[in-house]
């Protein structure tokens, strides 16, 4: 069946080719990633092809790609999943570049990057994402929300960009990606990854801003450690340690992120903003991570010896605080540092660094004694949003000065993973930890960290639903840290006197100026399982309003199926249990737009 269909597949590459101009064979887009002063790593994939591929890149300062100031080839084959990863050299520090992909005579969308600046710069803007379950129903309109701005300079995503779950299995959500089972595998990640990046929203925002990430345990399995995971049963899932290692493997080959080495998948790091900041990205999760212990379980919690880091990241961490000659330092991290801790309940999660509470009063020991000023955590994870004084190891700390505070702690809420069930409400939980001075316990979003030289603030975003395309933003709140203070201040609103004169990236391969307007009106959509069997979705993404009309042809053009979807509706589920196995062409039109889309039907 296997070398069935790899056939069947091959044979209509060329009909995909012909009948899909606007993306194919770069169905995933573009994504730009670990920018440095004077370099930016570019990424693509190359679908419908196999052996060894010569991939052509440029890179330019316009969005005509005339004034080329970088280009050349790059190899992929089947050993890396036909994706392609540039890291172009030679750049000018803090410039917008614009780039693109071109393979057999086809061209890719043109990405937006921009380098990181060098000495003295007074402003940085960047939006936190984090925790982004793609499921049925579920709509990625945080990315998309942030896609829209232009006044930001990069994105930086904390972790859980996929899940790793089966369909359904993350609290009923019903995952509908491939694979439907879960991602054990290296062709499993493969699959949930090329899942994820087909998503128009997802890939807009790639295609706009260099993101900086960092993985946590949704890339491999769920609470993960460095020797296991809650979510990896050894006897029927093999080998906790090759599984981790295909994971991070898929990792590195999907996502615009810089080896350190060749097959180094180590992901701590430092990233320099000139002068005004250093971004230090940890590995809280499988670098260094002893086991969880349960709850309730005090005297594994204070351990000495549990690590979250492990001893060569806890070192070289504290290098790169003590040796920062940047204004702030900015850490870049998966779980809550801050304590959190319920009435009559007491610690809530021992994933986080309340369950490796040694390392925590080591960290924050070493920022106060050693009187580094200035450093920010930035969290994902929990999928709520919260505003944290984090207190130092044995010193009381004073809710109304901040005084015994270390540093503070920014946490993002998730872009669609749901809020977890907190029992209690935000000001019981603020009575036994008055350190967290804000939180959301329901929302999905973002927030923008803005940065310059007198102080580091977070201005929250929420969109008003993940359920529909239809949403609306809102400004939720904005909290601030002072330069040379180490406690929150309440922000007297959103910062917004910042905008990009850079224009974004054309939005789409054959039309070099396209507004954002017109972007928005864009219809695109997603069509999974492919191949299928006994049902076929086809999912709208659309700002038009338009009605729209899905039909599916034979190769000789007989019409099989056609179905309308008014304004309201987003999907489309045809069953296709009785058609023969084979390739089949789906049009997906409003009037204005056609999408064309092979699709192959398996017994």
């Amino acid at each position: 069946m296997k070398k069935i269909l790899t056939l069947l597949l091959a044979a209509i590459s060329a009909i995909t080719f012909a009948q899909d101009p606007m993306l194919a064979p770069f169905y995933h887009g573009v994504a730009s990633g670990d920018a440095l002063a004077d370099r930016v790593v570019i990424w693509t994939r190359v679908s419908d092809a196999t052996g060894t591929l010569s991939v052509d890149w440029k890179m330019a300062t316009d969005t005509l790609l005339s004034d080329v100031v970088q280009s050349g080839t790059a190899a992929t084959d089947s050993s890396r999943d036909y994706t392609v990863k540039v890291d172009v050299s030679g750049l000018q520090p803090d410039t917008w570049y614009y780039y693109q992909f071109t393979y057999n005579g086809q061209k890719s969308l043109i990405g937006r990057t921009r380098t990181l600046p060098a000495g003295d710069n007074q402003r940085i803007r960047v939006a936190v994402v984090s925790c982004a379950a793609y499921g049925s129903g579920i709509y990625y309109n945080a990315y998309l929300s942030i896609a829209r701005r232009n006044d930001i300079h990069a994105v930086l995503h904390l972790g859980d960009y996929i899940y790793e779950y089966a369909e359904g299995g993350f609290s009923g959500m019903g995952v509908q990606v491939l694979p439907d089972h879960e991602t054990i595998t290296l062709d499993d990640y493969r699959q949930r990854h090329s899942s994820y990046k087909l998503d128009p929203y997802l890939r807009r925002l790639h295609q706009q801003y260099p993101f900086y990430t960092v993985w946590d345990d949704h890339e491999t399995a769920n609470n993960s450690w460095t020797g296991g995971a809650e979510n990896h049963t050894p006897g029927t899932e093999g080998d906790w340690q090759v599984r981790k290692s295909e994971g991070e493997r898929v990792y590195f080959e999907w996502m615009p992120i810089r080896e350190q080495a060749p097959g180094d998948y180590t992901i701590y790091r430092k990233l320099s903003f000139g002068n005004l900041a250093d971004f230090i990205m940890l590995d809280t999760r499988l670098e260094g991570r002893d086991k969880q212990v349960s709850l309730g379980d005090q005297a594994g919690m204070q351990d000495t010896t549990r690590t979250i880091l492990g001893a060569a990241q806890m070192q070289w961490f504290k290098t790169q605080l003590s040796s920062s000659q940047a204004t702030w330092k900015v850490v870049g991290q998966q779980v809550m540092i801050a304590p959190l801790v319920l009435p009559l309940v007491g610690v809530v999660n021992t994933d986080q660094w309340d369950g490796y509470q040694a390392d925590r009063n080591r960290v924050t020991n070493y920022v106060v004694s050693n009187n580094i000023e200035n450093v920010v955590f930035l969290t994902g994870d929990i999928h709520t949003a919260w505003a944290n004084d984090v207190p130092q190891a044995g010193v009381a700390y004073n809710p109304g000065t901040g005084a015994g505070s270390a540093f503070v702690e920014y946490v993002v809420t998730s872009i669609t993973s749901q809020s977890f069930p907190f029992p209690v409400s935000v000001s019981l939980i603020q009575s036994a930890s008055p350190h967290i001075k804000y939180a959301d316990l329901t929302q999905k979003g973002y927030f923008i960290l803005d940065l310059d030289t007198q102080r580091a603030q977070a201005d929250w975003v929420f969109v008003s639903t993940i359920s529909d395309q239809n949403f609306t933003e809102s400004y939720a709140a904005s909290w601030l840290v002072n330069r040379g203070e180490r406690f929150l201040r309440a922000a007297p609103g959103p910062v917004t006197d910042y905008t990009n004169t850079a224009p974004f990236a054309p939005l789409s391969v054959d039309t070099m100026n396209v507004s954002v307007s017109e972007y928005q009106r864009q219809l695109q959509c997603t069509v999974y399982p492919n191949p299928f069997d006994a049902r076929l979705n086809v999912r709208f993404y659309r700002q038009s309003g338009l009605p729209v009309t899905v039909r599916m042809y034979n190769l000789v053009g007989k019409l099989i199926f056609e179905k309308q979807a008014g304004a309201e509706v987003s999907h489309i589920m045809l069953n296709t249990q009785a058609l023969t196995a084979g390739s089949y062409l789906l049009t997906v039109e409003n009037g204005r737009e056609r999408i064309r889309n092979t699709v192959v039907k398996v017994q």
